[in-house]
């Protein structure tokens, strides 16, 4: 989506940064891997279509996609050029992180997806702060209301990390394997809702992409 393609949000763990060409190659080579194919639900691309994909999720009005960079790594990889490089942000790239705006969803509603493809990266609270922060970011400049994301039923601890975070599970597994949780704002959730008094929100910083 245009709106966040030259926005870059630095939080405490992660950076997020928009999917540019330059991401495309460590991006597709992320998904040779069976294992997180079969995870993220997705199919063997070449590295041409791959790129299409990219030009495509730019242009998409109903996706919001950032690559999820791990600030310690990035830094690290600065410290050790004496400056920044255009391959610091390739080195310490992880994951990426999404939103989609279905249309057979209700308006307003958000499917998020999350996936950490370095492994050494697992385990460290990277994904949930890139949720909280792409969530965040949803509902101050998307108008997003409610949040829903479908997990595989054996992926355990993504489906224990959505329900830390108040997603709560709706139903049971369906014909694909896959729990939906849901999170829909409401007192419960009232840090959500008030951006404005919420200090990590608050920490965060916006700048535009160089």
């Amino acid at each position: 989506m245009k709106i966040n393609s030259n926005t870059v949000i630095i939080g405490k763990k992660v950076i997020l940064v928009p999917y540019k060409k330059k991401h495309v190659e460590k991006y597709w080579r992320w998904m040779q891997s069976e294992e997180i194919r079969e995870q993220t639900a997705s199919e063997e691309l070449t590295i041409g279509e791959e790129y299409e994909n990219q030009e495509s999720w730019f242009r998409d009005d109903h996706k919001i996609t950032f690559i999820i960079l791990d600030k310690d790594l990035l830094l690290e990889n600065e410290k050790h050029e004496n400056g920044y490089s255009n391959e610091n942000d390739i080195k310490s790239m992880i994951g990426d992180v999404n939103i989609f705006f279905n249309e057979y969803e209700d308006e307003g509603t958000g499917e998020l997806e999350v996936m950490i493809a370095e492994s050494t990266s697992r385990r460290k609270g990277l994904a949930r702060e890139a949720i909280s922060i792409i969530m965040g970011y949803g509902v101050e400049n998307l108008s997003t209301k409610k949040y829903i994301v479908k997990i595989g039923e054996s992926n355990q601890p993504s489906i224990q990390m959505f329900k830390s975070m108040n997603f709560k599970q709706i139903g049971d597994a369906n014909v694909f394997k896959e729990i939906l949780l849901e999170f829909e704002n409401g007192d419960n959730n009232i840090n959500l809702l008030d951006l404005k008094n919420n200090s990590y929100y608050k920490s965060l910083i916006f700048k535009n992409w160089e």
